[in-house]
């Protein structure tokens, strides 16, 4: 399998060979939700917190006595169903984290290359060289590149002029190759790779298949 390597033009400048192992699988809907799922998940702090009555400050004095008023019987202004009172079954900190194997990990980041190979939705960038950040310049790339909607720019090493560059555009992210993820494939419309950055991930994903 080959893809064609472009310049900022999307002018053919060569070729590379794509790995069948990490761009040649199927389609599996079930593994990308279940990692989309656990990703989320962990994403989720768990700090919310809430007071129950025993924890409210004061209410310590019983409001009026327990018979002879007329009024329903109590014994703190701290109850639930009082306003300044605690909150019943309400959240407390707890740990989303949800776990995933490697392996499958690493199986639903191919299925998701796969599938944006399959669709035409990947380019591979050969160079973007830019003396100081100008997002008028990553507009024009991207629109010479045909490339609408989210748009994901994936760099082998961490380029601040392209990110200050990136930065601006709602729709149009870059990460590094160490820090890629399944769901931000699986999320952007199209990826771009630079080329050393696809080969970087063929070696990592090989490498990381055996573990």
């Amino acid at each position: 399998m080959k893809i064609n390597i472009v310049d900022i033009k999307n002018k053919k400048v060569g070729e590379i060979k794509l790995d069948e192992f990490v761009f040649g699988q199927k389609m599996n809907v079930d593994l990308l939700a279940q990692y989309i799922r656990v990703y989320l998940s962990n994403q989720r702090q768990g700090t919310s917190s809430t007071k129950t009555r025993s924890e409210v400050s004061g209410g310590g004095k019983k409001p009026w006595k327990q018979k002879g008023t007329g009024r329903a019987r109590h014994g703190s202004t701290r109850s639930p169903i009082w306003r300044h009172g605690g909150i019943s079954h309400g959240p407390k900190p707890k740990s989303w984290v949800l776990k995933m194997p490697k392996k499958l990990k690493n199986l639903a980041m191919r299925v998701a290359l796969s599938y944006k190979i399959a669709n035409k939705n990947m380019v591979v960038l050969d160079k973007l060289e830019m003396k100081k950040p100008s997002t008028r310049k990553i507009i024009e790339v991207l629109k010479d590149l045909k490339l609408e909607g989210r748009v994901l720019i994936v760099q082998k090493d961490k380029n601040e002029i392209l990110v200050k560059s990136v930065n601006n555009l709602k729709k149009t992210e870059t990460e590094v190759l160490n820090a890629l993820n399944t769901y931000q494939i699986v999320k952007a419309d199209s990826v771009v790779f630079f080329k050393d950055a696809v080969e970087g991930l063929q070696i990592k994903l090989n490498k990381n298949a055996t573990k």
